[in-house]
């Protein structure tokens, strides 16, 4: 069963799980992809590729993916240490934070996006559902528009995902009738190496 956790509307609260980078790259590399032994092919289909990662990880673990909503919150005019990205996101701006998990429990990925506040609930009608699945049930055309890839720790993350780091990651926009929809930072669990192959740990790949 899906887990929403109650939220304040009407102020910040706390912050998000940003990666600390060892390695990142910019749209040049996300269209050119990285070199195989500094990231398998399997992983980067997964980071690179314009599909949506709630169904891919529901195809790669054969289990419904669920979400565990954990943060909205109204930031207004701050930037929220987010990608330069969030400018493009009109003001006043919402940051809604979720853990991407399997039915059975198992936390695969996390993302933070932001919104803007206003019009916020003509797309997730049903906050609790996955980005994807609430914009395809409203047929939604979408535009992934993949800005950056991350190589990098998180303290916070390696806790909830019970895996140590490095972890990747990376942020988009999402484009629905020309316009910027929202901004959404995406960090994947190791975990998902049963399926999508080892990470390299040698940091002179980065």
């Amino acid at each position: 069963m899906t887990v929403t956790r109650p939220y304040d509307i009407n102020a910040i609260s706390g912050s998000w799980y940003s990666l600390k980078p060892i390695w990142q790259g910019g749209e040049d590399i996300v269209q050119q992809g990285l070199p195989h032994n500094q990231l398998a092919p399997t992983w980067q289909v997964l980071l690179l590729g314009d599909g949506s990662p709630t169904h891919h990880l529901q195809l790669l673990t054969g289990e419904k993916t669920e979400v565990d909503v954990i943060d909205m919150s109204l930031i207004g005019k701050h930037d929220d240490g987010a990608p330069d990205e969030i400018e493009a996101i009109s003001e006043p701006r919402l940051r809604r934070q979720v853990w991407l998990r399997t039915e059975s429990g198992q936390r695969l990925a996390y993302a933070a996006s932001w919104w803007n506040a206003s019009n916020v609930d003509d797309y997730l009608q049903n906050r609790s559902l996955p980005v994807w699945r609430s914009l395809s049930t409203l047929h939604t055309e979408l535009y992934r528009d993949v800005r950056g890839i991350y190589c990098g720790y998180s303290p916070a993350l390696e806790s909830a995902f019970s895996e140590k780091g490095p972890f990747w990651g990376r942020h988009y926009l999402f484009w629905h009738d020309r316009q910027p929809l929202t901004l959404i930072y995406e960090v994947f669990s190791p975990y998902l190496q049963k399926y999508l192959g080892k990470i390299s740990k040698n940091p002179e790949y980065y």
